[in-house]
């Protein structure tokens, strides 16, 4: 890139190098794209036909590669296809256009220009309706395509093809818009001037004229004999514009009632165009509403319209590609859409690093039978995100559904033997791959085995010794099963206590596990053990003989010990007896030094084990470190304590 000529003088050369750098640094960076953009526009102060060759290949690599990156930008496709024009004429100003409304098929704006480009350059009537009545099927719904309808209709009038106007007319007084009373009124005034038959299709005509005639007969008496005396001609057709207005009156009524209904929301969409800035919060809960409203009024076209329109201003956010998807699901004999929407959500939009859709993508093609496409799709991400939990899993369980267990268990002696694969993500893969063991195979001693073995290499890992021991917790036991598993979950606990680098709150969290067990599951002699652990646990750090050891260079308590007298009570932390007698804590900065986070007013540990020691543990099993260390609590209930390891499944590192 640092050898390649733009064609424009040296400056400009200079200029449009160092902006391409920077577009290479951060290719999302928008302002970096337009300051290219801008650079590229202006070489040799402005291109023509008549410009350098290598200024014109130039810009156009420069537009082509920034509207591959960002479509939706209907304003930059219309200047590249003037751009286009001006260098080399309609033919190649025609191509963007249609680039362009392939890319972004519902902006009103650029069909309207391109429809007026068309009528500008072309002879053929015909040609341009037809391009007409493209745009009017992309974007004649929208409730702000007054702009394309008045081009449409303004190309009519200068064919003098009334017939086609009032056809137009005919089609837009049904659809809700901002301007439609406009529109009624001269559909109303072109309605008395035009046949009867172009009024109403033939069957209705036929329903009011019978109502008429047998409405309009009269009977005359001539002499003793009475005559039925039918009404003329012009009386019924009188009679039956009458009767076509009434009707005309009950479509504008109908029409400004949908109107009236979609401006509760039309009227808070404040950006109904894409740009790459965030939307607030207010404007995702208006699109949430209004596609809402659409689909209970149940009318497919005017929904599907609505999600391609909130896709545009909402190209960003997964949540309305997956909502969209899923409500097209949901409609009988739409495959190929749903597939369609995947597609452009993972090929154009949704971040690689929010691979959901993507995942989302992989299941529906599953679903449809194409197994192995969807396990590409797996592997494409994992490209782009080496070692990403989430993905595995979902990959060993595809794996696992279409090839057995070995498959699945294959899939993770891949990835924790990849290099790609770090450390933290290799801990958590080993657990999954411990509890496909357990819950699919059945196999507790196996999967007791895979803990047991690894454990040595993921000593500072949260995710394996919570799921470890969570995974010796909810072992079934029995009378006399318990005390064996008992000495199993007491040698976890003492190992993460003991041998692993864990934070001191994650050890603390994890042995308020530890404690609740020995109080609902324990022997005569568990209370002992509990006091002796919440001593350790809870008590203040000159009894935690077990945290002394580890923060000694020579693992002996008695060293930390002689520091604390050395350093006035604190090992490496100066005591402040004035924050002492304020009532602070003169523990908390060494805490925050293991890992953990400053106590709320200084409060003191708590000696109680929390009510919500698995608070750690999210819904969306994901798990994080708690925010603050722990205040005095209640005791954790039953209900709690026995949560399934399954809740630990994906997890974040700090």
């Amino acid at each position: 890139m640092a050898d390649y000529s733009f064609g424009g003088s040296d400056e400009e050369n200079a200029e449009l190098k160092k902006l391409n750098i920077e577009v290479a640094e951060d290719p999302d960076s928008f302002e970096n794209w337009e300051k290219l953009v801008r650079g590229a526009e202006s070489l040799e102060g402005g291109l023509n036909r008549n410009s350098n060759p290598q200024s014109i290949a130039a810009t156009r690599d420069i537009y082509d590669r920034f509207l591959a990156k960002f479509p939706l930008l209907f304003g930059y496709w219309k200047k590249y296809a003037d751009l286009e024009f001006s260098i080399a004429g309609t033919e190649a100003a025609e191509l963007v256009y249609e680039r362009g409304v392939a890319s972004i098929t519902n902006s009103v704006d650029l069909w309207t220009n391109y429809c007026a480009f068309k009528v500008e350059t072309s002879h053929d009537s015909e040609v341009i309706r037809e391009l007409f009545e493209r745009g009017a099927t992309c974007v004649g719904l929208d409730f702000l395509a007054h702009p394309f309808w008045d081009k449409y209709l303004e190309f009519e009038e200068r064919l003098e093809a009334n017939d086609k106007i009032f056809a137009i007319l005919d089609r837009v007084v049904h659809i809700p818009m901002h301007q439609y009373a406009r529109y009624f009124e001269r559909y109303r005034q072109m309605a008395q001037s035009r046949p009867l038959q172009e009024l109403l299709p033939a069957d209705t005509l036929a329903q009011f004229r019978l109502e008429i005639e047998t409405e309009g007969l009269a009977t005359v008496q001539a002499g003793s004999q009475q005559i039925n005396v039918e009404k003329g001609e012009l009386e019924i057709e009188r009679e039956m514009r009458t009767r076509i207005d009434n009707f005309h009156l009950e479509i504008f009524a109908r029409t400004q009632t949908e109107t009236t209904k979609r401006w509760t929301y039309e009227s808070e969409v404040k950006r109904p165009y894409f740009h790459v800035t965030e939307l607030d919060e207010g404007q995702l809960v208006n699109w949430r509403k209004y596609l809402d409203f659409e689909e209970v009024e149940g009318d497919y076209m005017r929904t599907a319209f609505l999600y391609e329109r909130c896709l545009v201003t909402c190209a960003y956010y997964d949540e309305f590609w997956l909502r969209y998807a899923r409500w097209m699901l949901a409609q009988p004999m739409k495959e190929e859409e749903v597939r369609n929407i995947y597609q452009r959500a993972s090929m154009l939009y949704a971040p690689i690093s929010r691979p959901a859709v993507r995942l989302h993508y992989a299941y529906f093609e599953e679903m449809c039978s194409r197994v192995e496409l969807a396990k590409d799709i797996h592997q494409a991400i994992l490209i782009n995100l080496p070692g990403h939990i989430e993905t595995i899993v979902s990959l060993a369980n595809l794996s696992r559904r279409h090839g057995g267990l070995e498959a699945a268990i294959a899939v993770y002696k891949a990835q924790i033997d990849s290099t790609e694969c770090d450390i933290y993500a290799k801990a958590a893969l080993v657990t999954e791959w411990a509890r496909l063991l357990w819950k699919i195979k059945g196999s507790v001693d196996e999967a007791r085995q895979v803990f047991q073995k690894n454990q040595h290499w993921y000593l500072d890992s949260r995710p394996f010794w919570i799921n470890y021991l969570l995974f010796e917790l909810e072992q079934p036991t029995s009378a006399d099963t318990e005390a064996t598993q008992y000495q199993r979950i007491k040698q976890v606990h003492e190992d993460i206590r003991r041998k692993s680098h864990l934070p001191p709150l994650t050890m603390k969290d994890l042995s308020h596990y530890y404690m609740v067990y020995l109080l609902e599951r324990g022997t005569k002699a568990a209370a002992k053990e509990y006091m002796m652990l919440d001593r350790e646990v809870d008590g203040p750090f000159s009894i935690q003989q077990i945290m002394k050891a580890k923060v000694a260079d020579d693992g002996k308590a008695t060293s930390t010990d002689r520091r604390l007298l050395m350093e006035n009570g604190h090992p490496g932390v100066e005591v402040d007896e004035a924050a002492i007698r304020r009532g602070e804590n003169p523990y908390t900065k060494y805490y925050q030094q293991q890992g953990e986070h400053s106590l709320p007013g200084g409060t003191q540990v708590s000696s109680v084990p929390p009510s919500n020691v698995y608070d750690g543990i999210h819904a969306d099993g994901m798990w994080k470190a708690s925010a603050t260390a722990l205040p005095v609590r209640p005791k954790i209930s039953r209900a709690v304590a026995s949560r399934s390891i399954q809740t630990a499944q994906y997890y974040q590192f700090d």
